[in-house]
């Protein structure tokens, strides 16, 4: 279960980070806004960092 915790937040912060960097980058065909994409990253990154530091304070107590 701690394994499949890490490897989640691992993936939330990646992925969060790469659609906060791609908004800045690629203009959106006109459905789906910057900050759509941006506010997105922001929620998987914080979701992905609360995981990650969850299991850190797990196995360290």
């Amino acid at each position: 279960m701690m394994k499949l915790q890490l490897i989640l937040a691992v993936v939330l912060c990646a992925f969060g980070c790469v659609l906060i960097t791609v908004s800045f980058f690629t203009p959106p065909p006109g459905v789906i806004d910057n900050s759509v994409l941006v506010a997105f990253g922001e929620i998987l990154t914080f979701s992905g960092s609360l995981i990650g530091i969850d299991y850190h304070y797990r196995e360290k107590g």
